[in-house]
């Protein structure tokens, strides 16, 4: 009788504890290689994408933004055994991608560091100092109907 109440005791312990080991991909994003962000600019509210792969598009995708250190984690209960591909994106940015295996009860940990888009060297555009070459004279359109 013991026996049986310790391993109903421990089905039960086994049961509870489960659902805690769920499935999950989390890390850490710097920017820069490390370097701090500009004074205006924080790790906050950067977008990971989490895309599975290997199921149907409608539950192949889960996003979740960074907190104020840069941290993100997946939403428990929301990733499938499957292949994700981690894309981390923020403006004025490069995106960064990482691919990794998710089975049943896989923590996984992913560190991304993005590098600032560099800015391209500012070229002016000029246009016609006049509007003469834009406007066309219906009276100077010389339209024939095809020959035949």
């Amino acid at each position: 009788m013991n026996t049986r109440i310790c391993s109903t005791v421990g089905v039960i312990a086994l049961a509870a504890l489960l659902p805690a080991c769920a499935a999950k991909i989390h890390g850490t994003v710097q920017l820069d290689a490390g370097r701090q962000p500009a004074a205006k600019e924080g790790l906050g509210g950067t977008v990971v994408n989490m895309i599975n792969t290997t199921v149907p598009l409608e539950q192949a995708s889960h996003s979740v933004t960074t907190d104020a250190d840069g941290k993100f984690e997946s939403t428990k209960g929301r990733l499938r055994p499957g292949t994700y591909r981690v894309e981390v994106t923020r403006i004025g940015y490069e995106t960064d991608t990482q691919t990794v295996e998710i089975k049943d009860y896989t923590r996984k940990k992913i560190e991304f560091n993005l590098r600032r888009i560099q800015e391209g060297s500012r070229k002016t555009i000029r246009g016609s100092k006049s509007d003469e070459d834009k406007i066309i004279n219906p009276g100077e359109v010389n339209i024939q109907a095809p020959t035949l």
